[in-house]
């Protein structure tokens, strides 16, 4: 009993030794991804690409969102986790052997999924986000500064090939947007957009997996989210009950992800510019309406109280208003029709987990760097 006993414990002692080492490894690759200057520029040229290539190939044969699954599975081996404390007391308590021998097994496991979790979110998240930027790599030479006159000259072209595109879409009768062909056919023509993009911008050449709907879109929806790019399945995913003028964006966005542009502003605009590259109006007119009001909000808060500025120059059309939608109303009235939580309650929790989650990853200000697509936009009209 007691050689078994020793064993047991040996095998313990090894256990902890290989949980540290593991840990402290996770731990110094991070550091040096922040303090090595050029390091995560390497490893996205040269590694990132391998997972992209074969671990992301092999979640592309699977139909669904693999990610999502990942996800829920995950919640529930956290809330295992959790009530299985003190369920081990009260087994300890009755000397339960068998039951403690479970729960011990149990937390074994989840252990080591965490630590595969953390590696795996190092490699395909947390190292993107000490890599140079998209301008330090394609617009060296820009200006930090742009004038109110630029912006204006900018979101004027921007609000004039939005009111021309609109008047070009296919419409039923109630008139929402039609896309001529299936899912699958706008997926193969985002990978296309991006591909082609590629031949502008290296990094963004190569192979991407199809983008994959959500199976929980009305969830997604009370969380006012169009897509999510999952690190631990290298997946790009989108919100399939959005209106489909999000779509064609949504689906450029997090493939840019898969490409190593982890940050939300450099993938808005990645998503952009290959919209707008598209033969396919439906995604041009996708592309300018997904940064419209990043740049009309930009302009009304620069001209301040001047409404009579404002006004004086060229109007969103009603047509364009009504298309920049995320969710239509019909969908709206059915999606809290059979929520289990309010939209409201989800949406402001989700908020402050998304903006948490992003400063955690040392983008001081969360949610907002999403605006930051502007700086981009400019860099890019007066490159």
């Amino acid at each position: 009993m007691e050689k078994v006993r020793h064993r047991g414990q040996k095998r313990g002692h090894r256990a902890l030794w290989v949980y540290g080492i593991w840990t402290l490894s996770v731990v110094l690759v991070n550091l040096a991804a922040a303090l090595i200057p050029g390091l995560s520029d390497w490893y996205i040229r040269h590694i990132f690409p391998v997972w992209v290539n074969t671990y992301g190939r092999l979640m592309d044969i699977f139909p669904f969102s693999v990610g999502e699954w990942m996800l829920a599975a995950g919640v529930g081996l956290v809330c295992m986790a959790l009530a299985l404390g003190p369920v081990s007391g009260l087994a300890l308590a009755a000397c339960w052997r068998r039951g403690l021998v479970w729960i011990r097994r149990y937390y074994v496991f989840f252990v080591w999924t965490l630590l595969a979790v953390c590696t795996v979110m190092t490699l395909n998240c947390s190292l993107l986000y000490h890599a140079s930027t998209f301008s330090e790599q394609y617009f060296p030479h820009a200006r930090e500064s742009y004038t109110l006159e630029e912006l204006i000259e900018l979101r004027n072209m921007v609000v004039e090939k939005c009111n021309v595109l609109s008047l070009e879409m296919e419409r039923d009768e109630e008139g929402n947007i039609l896309y001529n062909g299936s899912a699958r056919d706008m997926q193969e023509e985002a990978i296309r957009a991006m591909r082609q993009l590629g031949q502008s911008y290296d990094q963004l050449d190569g192979y991407y997996p199809h983008p994959k709907p959500f199976a929980a879109s009305d969830f997604f929806c009370q969380q006012y989210m169009q897509g999510y790019y999952f690190p631990f399945s290298m997946e790009a995913n989108y919100n399939d009950v959005m209106y489909i003028m999000n779509k064609p964006d949504t689906f450029c966005h997090e493939l840019a992800h898969l490409r190593g542009y982890i940050y939300e502003d450099e993938a808005n605009f990645i998503s952009f510019l290959a919209c707008i590259q598209s033969d396919n109006a439906v995604f041009e007119y996708s592309g300018y309406l997904a940064v419209l009001n990043y740049l009309d909000n930009d302009f009304y808060k620069a001209v301040g109280k001047d409404r009579e500025r404002y006004l004086a120059q060229p109007r969103i059309s009603s047509q364009v208003t009504a298309d920049n939608v995320f969710v239509t109303q019909e969908e709206w009235e059915r999606i809290n029709g059979k929520a289990l939580i309010d939209t409201e309650t989800v949406d402001q929790v989700s908020d402050v987990l998304r903006d948490t989650s992003l400063k955690a990853f040392g983008i001081s200000d969360g949610v907002l760097s999403y605006n930051r697509v502007v700086q981009l936009l400019l860099e890019w009209y007066y490159l």
